[in-house]
């Protein structure tokens, strides 16, 4: 084995970050840190959506097995944890229908758009919900690769820098800087790639969900119109 293979054989990954330049070994902390922040919010967004999901899916099931919708609302109410998702959707839109409906001179009409107020509100505090922390992965996965970048180059400039006063360069002398500071720049793509790949994921899901709670608002108001129809003739 040749000595430029020896040398690198013998830089492990710890020694090259121990060795490397206070800056570089500043950028490479921020960016070990934005790839832990970046995981936890990864893995706390895929259980938030997978239980949204669920939910959902329980909940339109129980919604369109021909029961009696004011039990079901009345089952909702009788639960001490909060709603979320297409529940508090149901229960904002139930809701207000009912307490115009106690109302004497109330239009379908003005039901009708009472109870949608309502609902597109319960709908927009879940997408708000459901769209928390995604602007921190996006900027977590548009500024790491150059976080890393700016380690690589200030890296680099340190090796050739400790070179100024030196009579005749070798590999053998910068390999080691040059190697400390591409590891700032192969954490900046640890960090960047999880993050970008999981806001994409995240965001087709939030926007999937954001369509079937349309979908449920416009089937539900169909609904209540029915109901508001019906009482008006009675």
């Amino acid at each position: 084995m040749n000595p430029l293979s020896s040398l690198v054989a013998d830089q492990s990954f710890l020694k090259l970050v121990l060795d490397a330049s206070p800056v570089v070994q500043l950028v490479m902390a921020l960016l070990m840190c934005a790839s832990v922040v970046s995981w936890a919010i990864i893995l706390r967004k895929r259980r938030s959506l997978r239980r949204t999901r669920s939910a959902a899916e329980a909940f339109e099931t129980s919604f369109w097995s021909g029961g009696d919708l004011g039990a079901l609302y009345r089952g909702i109410e009788d639960r001490k944890d909060p709603t979320s998702g297409m529940e508090s959707i149901f229960e904002f839109g139930f809701r207000e229908y009912t307490r115009l409906r106690k109302q004497n001179g109330i239009e379908p009409g003005q039901l009708m758009e009472g109870a949608r107020r309502a609902m597109k509100v319960a709908q927009l505090r879940e997408t708000d919900r459901l769209e928390s922390n995604l602007e921190m992965l996006a900027t977590i996965g548009s500024i790491s690769p150059y976080v890393g970048l700016f380690g690589t180059v200030w890296g680099i400039m340190h090796a050739f820098r400790g070179l100024a006063n030196v009579q005749q360069a070798t590999l053998q002398m910068v390999a080691p800087g040059i190697s400390e500071a591409l590891i700032a720049t192969a954490i900046g793509l640890f960090a960047a790639i999880p993050a970008v790949v999981a806001f994409n994921r995240f965001s087709d899901q939030v926007s999937r969900l954001e369509l079937r709670f349309d979908t449920f608002i416009e089937e539900f108001s169909t609904i209540l119109q029915r109901h508001a129809t019906a009482a008006r003739g009675a």
